[in-house]
């Protein structure tokens, strides 16, 4: 068979391009560019091999009193109910008594070569036996140091020997942007050291974990197992804690960032995490809240109420000041100020920038403590509702049915229109209106008046107190208005 001059060219050309492609042409010719960035290697074995060292499996060790059927057993099961009381007085008697031994698993990161351990405050809180199990297989019993359970971290210790790993280098979160590269190392369902890999997919998550939510989300494969393995980033470096994951969702999982973790490594270490405390009630400005205030937007935390006697009340913060500033930078939501807060050294002086009555005002404050249950720190946002209200004075025979002190002053609600927006919006019978419009209210004539004055085509802005919380609400007009 003969070839054509121009089909062997072809040919030959196809052949030195296939070469190209695989292997590159170097010297003075031209070489093809990686597809994979300096950022996002095609491999991660040496990244793996790095870092893998410094991470352990955790197992811990815990004894339930009772019986290991006890929930089948209980008063309000559905199988005593389905089976009937005769039933189970008859084959089991009284309840068995005994003990129960319970075992779980974690992951967790030496951070320091005298054997400190980071993990998950989950991992380790009721355990009463604690192993480590390093890469090489070799087992260590440890002891917890510190735990705190609102930020779910957790430090524990082994006696290191001379097989002991070198302690993992802890990067910057902040530093971290998304759609960088990560490496989650840790001990999935018991199946030892696994690496997997992905970006970050979002920074600063709040997902109802706990007050101080401020999370990293990774698309790095985390399942159970991996609660207090470290997050790292290309450079070997720990920027997170994994720590949850979205039960029905698929490359979805969440890292406490580093920066946090340093934040209170100094108190874990002492055994005792102590958090500043300024003593108020807060909530995020609403559109709806913001124009009743007179502000053009939304930016900065509203205080609903001031703690007596705390922090912030003996340096002068008033129910309805917004606060603008907390030590000299910008507030933007409820969370962020709760968490800057809770990070100051109690005993601190600093400076809040307020807006009261249309004002700028700074106030130095010197943070307390934060009482051990903790302090009430954000109350959600409650929605808008037109009146659908029927109030009454606070009378001994109401103080009792909703559960009030007598001497509490403002009127109380007594009847929500059924289907109206203010049941939707959650009013309820109970609640104590104490302001009308920044007017303080005493009784129904004090109400009544703040009404009247507000007309049917204006917002009313009220302070509703309930149980211990306090917090604003705007209820729109009929009208619209």
């Amino acid at each position: 068979m003969l070839f054509k001059p121009r089909s062997m060219l072809r040919c030959a050309l196809t052949a030195v391009l296939a070469v190209a492609l695989t292997a590159g042409i170097a010297g003075d010719g031209w070489t093809l560019a990686n597809p994979f960035s300096e950022s996002a290697p095609p491999s991660f074995a040496e990244l793996s091999d790095k870092v893998k060292e410094s991470v352990v499996n955790i197992s811990t060790t815990q004894v339930i009193k009772g019986h290991p059927l006890q929930p089948f057993f209980s008063p309000d099961s559905p199988f005593r109910e389905f089976f009937g009381e005769d039933f189970f007085k008859r084959f089991f008697g009284e309840m068995p008594q005994g003990e129960m031994k319970t075992h779980s698993l974690g992951s967790g990161v030496v951070i320091d070569a005298s054997g400190l351990i980071l993990t998950n405050n989950h991992v380790v809180e009721k355990a009463e036996e604690i192993k480590i199990k390093l890469q090489n297989g070799k087992e260590y019993d440890a002891k917890v140091v510190g735990r705190d359970p609102k930020t779910d971290l957790a430090l524990i210790e082994a006696k290191p020997d001379k097989d002991f790993p070198k302690p993992a280098v802890l990067g910057n979160s902040d530093a971290i942007r998304v759609g960088d590269w990560v490496m989650a190392v840790g001990n999935p369902f018991g199946l030892g050291h696994t690496v997997t890999v992905g970006i970050i997919s979002a920074k600063g998550r709040v997902i109802g974990a706990g007050p101080y939510d401020d999370f990293l989300q990774t698309d790095a494969a985390i399942n159970p197992g991996n609660s207090g393995g470290p997050l790292f980033n290309m450079l070997g470096e720990v920027v997170g804690v994994n720590t949850a994951i979205v039960a029905r969702g698929q490359g979805i999982g969440f890292a406490i960032p580093i920066n946090m973790a340093k934040e209170i490594l100094p108190q874990l270490k002492s055994g005792k995490v102590v958090r500043g405390w300024l003593g108020v009630m807060i909530q995020d400005l609403t559109p709806e809240l913001a124009d009743s205030f007179g502000l053009k937007e939304t930016k900065g935390v509203l205080v609903a109420d001031v703690v007596a006697d705390g922090p912030a009340h003996k340096a002068g913060l008033e129910r309805g000041d917004i606060v603008l500033e907390f030590d000299r930078r910008p507030v933007e939501t409820s969370h962020d100020l709760s968490r800057r807060v809770a990070a100051v050294k109690p005993g601190t002086e600093t400076v809040i920038k307020v807006l009261r009555n249309g004002k700028e005002k700074e106030i130095h404050v010197t943070i307390g403590t934060m009482p051990e249950d903790g302090a009430p720190a954000v109350e959600p946002a409650v929605a808008e509702s037109p009146w659908g209200l029927t109030v009454q004075n606070l009378t001994p025979e109401l103080a009792q049915r909703f559960g009030w002190d007598e001497s509490e002053k403002g009127v109380i609600v007594t009847e929500v229109e059924p289907g109206s927006p203010a049941s939707d919006a959650r009013i309820t019978p109970g609640d104590l209106i104490k302001e009308v419009n920044r007017e303080k209210i005493q009784n129904l004539r004090d109400y009544n008046q703040a009404v009247e004055r507000a007309g049917e085509d204006r917002s009313l802005l009220l302070l509703i107190k309930r149980g211990e919380h306090t917090f604003y609400v705007v209820l729109a007009a009929r009208n619209g208005g």
